[in-house]
């Protein structure tokens, strides 16, 4: 059996999941409870100066039958009492020892408050520091939040601070609502935060009913902009935690961000991520996830022959290049298994419509579509083997390389006269 036990920037866990600071972690309960189950973490809901949550809260994209698909919320930080939730943290801690417990904190621009929040959290007995630069509604219009968090000088200025009192690791909490999210990831580590976590939520509508002209979701006939998450979100926080992972080499990352299986665990990890906070699956089907989660990263560990969830950690980031750093050489071409196919000619219209004309198509003797790959025109795109319902049918296999190995952009850019292959490698019929 493999070690799921981890260290993030010093702080122990039994394994690399985390609850998320949001509704799953309100409360001391909650909390307990998924560490009953078995949960390696928590990052309690952000702490702050109690507020007074709106009424609904909630809205959602469902996806050919898949519920909360994405899902939107306009909640704010913590509506409950700060002593009752720092004596609940102090009680979870002293029953869970063993377990990961992060403090989420959120609290207006000015260093003595902020030093009066973290000694709290130290004092209630908190493994580390979540600072919360990236709540997209509500709080950013009070100061807070993301609008933090969009401007490093911000960042690194309350990094600072809190790193001036702070005894246990910062994380810092990323937005996702910024040009380049690398940006406020290096202003949190020059401030000295001991690790980063991402991504927040992203700043959506999810939609409008069409009977009443209400966004959703509906407060008294209004709505609001909120942050999304989900599953729709995942691409999004992949193409980010490896961006941070590649400009902050050495920093330590808990990757959050439509997390619903032990696979998206894994690619966040091979991205660099060294834990994970799962939320909106949670919110959807419950604590008891966790043992889908902890038995398909185990098996996949083992069948890996791998002993350590850091033995995943980072493998995948040195794959992600710049465009113009890709072999210019490589090429793939589709390839139709014709005992699969069941003749439903989606291929054909994608990429006779959408892509590069490449299959040609007619009628069979019993009214199907047979398709053929015209071979001369395919540029590898995908896009027949991404809308074929038949797993395997359509498969992209790679044809020789014209001879000159590894050849980027920025070399063929410079004399492309020099490299006429590359160019008949173009769809050009």
């Amino acid at each position: 059996m493999a070690d799921l036990s981890v260290e993030f920037c010093g702080i122990k866990s039994p394994n690399p999941f985390w609850l998320a600071s949001a509704p799953p972690t309100n409360t001391g309960d909650q909390i307990m409870r998924a560490f009953d189950a078995g949960w390696g973490g928590a990052v309690w809901k952000t702490l702050g100066e109690p507020i007074i949550n709106v009424s609904s809260r909630y809205s959602s994209v469902d996806y050919r039958g898949q519920r909360m698909h994405g899902l939107n919320n306009i909640e704010l930080i913590t509506d409950r009492p700060l002593d009752v939730n720092f004596r609940e943290i102090a009680e979870v801690k002293r029953r869970y020892p063993g377990h990961a417990l992060i403090v989420s904190l959120m609290v207006e621009s000015k260093r003595e408050a902020w030093h009066a929040m973290v000694r709290r959290a130290e004092e209630a007995g908190a493994d580390g520091i979540e600072l919360n630069f990236g709540c997209p509604h509500g709080m950013s219009e009070r100061g807070m939040g993301s609008a933090v968090g969009q401007v490093p000088d911000y960042t690194c200025q309350i990094v600072t601070w809190v790193k001036e009192v702070a005894r246990v690791p910062v994380i810092v909490k990323l937005t996702p609502n910024v040009t380049d999210v690398v940006y406020p990831a290096r202003a949190a580590q020059k401030g000295g935060a001991d690790a980063v976590s991402l991504i927040n939520t992203i700043n959506s509508i999810t939609g409008v009913d069409l009977d009443t002209f209400t966004p959703r979701p509906d407060v008294h006939g209004y709505s609001s902009h909120g942050g999304y998450c989900g599953p729709a979100v995942k691409p999004i926080a992949l193409n980010m935690v490896a961006a941070v992972a590649h400009e902050t080499q050495g920093l330590p990352i808990s990757g959050i961000g439509g997390i619903s299986t032990w696979r998206d665990a894994v690619e966040f990890m091979l991205l660099g991520a060294t834990t994970v906070q799962v939320c909106t699956a949670v919110m959807h089907h419950g604590f008891r996830i966790i043992h889908d989660l902890c038995d398909g990263l185990s098996s996949y560990l083992d069948q890996k022959g791998m002993t350590s969830v850091r033995e995943l950690v980072g493998r995948s980031t040195a794959r992600v290049k710049r465009w113009e750093q890709l072999d210019l050489n490589y090429r793939v071409i589709a390839h139709v298994e014709q005992s699969r196919c069941i003749g439903c000619g989606l291929c054909y219209v994608a990429c006779n419509d959408g892509a590069h004309q490449a299959i040609a198509a007619q009628p069979d003797d019993r009214g199907r579509t047979q398709v053929e790959i015209l071979e001369h025109k395919c540029v590898g795109c995908n896009l027949c083997s991404l809308v074929c319902p038949v797993e395997s049918c359509i498969t992209m296999r790679r044809i020789d390389a014209f001879g000159e190995a590894q050849l980027p952009w920025t070399e063929y850019n410079k004399n492309p006269s020099a490299h006429p292959h590359v160019r008949s490698n173009r769809h050009d019929s």
